[in-house]
């Protein structure tokens, strides 16, 4: 597991109202990846090994942060509200860097992502109606002052045929793709319009590179889960019913009408698809 599934796992529980689920997912969390003594949690577990990378992964603790602000007003345990202050402020105290030329930055994690190059990012981590939320429950300037570089990084960061943002960014000037990483537009970038749409922070020309993207494959069946940004490629297998719900989302605010039993998905695709049910509900075009 990871600390991203097990913070989609408890966000996706409260939107179901399912208290038992929360509770459970969460003294698991609590248990076996909270071993970090800055009050993040390490990023991955592995049966019978236990945690196999401390690091932490921000997207992972903004999830589980956001969750539980969210289960403090949904279940009446103002406990959790308390725990989401303090994981929102180690977050900020840990992975927020102010006064770059971008604006106040997210590290994706403790370690691993400045280079001689420069610092990686990947803009997907930057979870809009997280944002809001965790402004609650710890008010500072911070939350506000990411939701203004996330969306000016959207804008900017763009690049290949459709000029989509990539999935892991090298923060230089001028921007450039990563070269640690695949230079693609994939299963992480697909999330930054979802979050733009949840957040109520979605305007035409954040939207228009996904919209060129989107109706460029007239086919309705398929749309590939990732371009290549260097070379205008794609992938050939399509992508799942999550990235299809999530298209639907963006394009005329309905996810797939007749999506396959989330039983017969894998764990991401099934996770997007649910998201993008859940952000239907609680977003709205703007």
């Amino acid at each position: 597991s990871h600390s991203e599934g097990q913070g989609f796992g408890l966000l996706l529980a409260t939107a179901a109202n399912d208290k038992a689920a929360f509770e459970s997912m969460w003294a698991w969390t609590q248990k076996n990846l909270g071993v970090r003594p800055d009050g993040l949690f390490a990023w991955r577990w592995e049966p019978g090994r236990g945690v196999t990378d401390p690091n932490n992964a921000t997207d992972g603790d903004l999830f589980i942060a956001w969750a539980l602000q969210r289960a403090a007003d949904k279940f009446k345990q103002p406990a959790y509200k308390d725990l989401s202050a303090a994981l929102s402020k180690a977050i900020r105290g840990k992975m927020v860097v102010d006064g770059t030329p971008w604006g106040t930055m997210l590290k994706p994690g403790a370690v691993g992502f400045d280079t001689p190059q420069g610092t990686v990012v990947n803009l997907s981590y930057w979870v809009f109606p997280a944002f809001d939320a965790l402004n609650t429950v710890d008010p500072h300037p911070q939350w506000d002052a990411l939701t203004t570089s996330g969306l000016r990084l959207v804008e900017i960061a763009r690049f290949g045929r459709w000029q989509l943002p990539p999935d892991w960014l090298l923060l230089v000037n001028p921007l450039q793709l990563s070269p640690n990483h695949a230079p693609r537009y994939g299963y992480d970038a697909v999330r930054i319009p979802l979050y733009l749409y949840w957040a109520r922070k979605m305007s035409a020309g954040h939207l228009a590179p996904f919209q060129q993207f989107w109706t460029h494959f007239k086919c309705e069946s398929f749309l590939p889960g990732w371009v290549n940004l260097t070379d205008n490629s794609i992938d050939s297998y399509g992508a799942g019913a999550g990235v299809q719900s999530i298209r639907g989302l963006l394009t005329t605010g309905k996810t797939l009408p007749a999506r396959a039993s989330m039983s017969t998905q894998g764990y991401y695709p099934a996770t997007l698809g649910l998201m993008a049910e859940v952000a239907a509900r609680e977003g709205t075009r703007k």
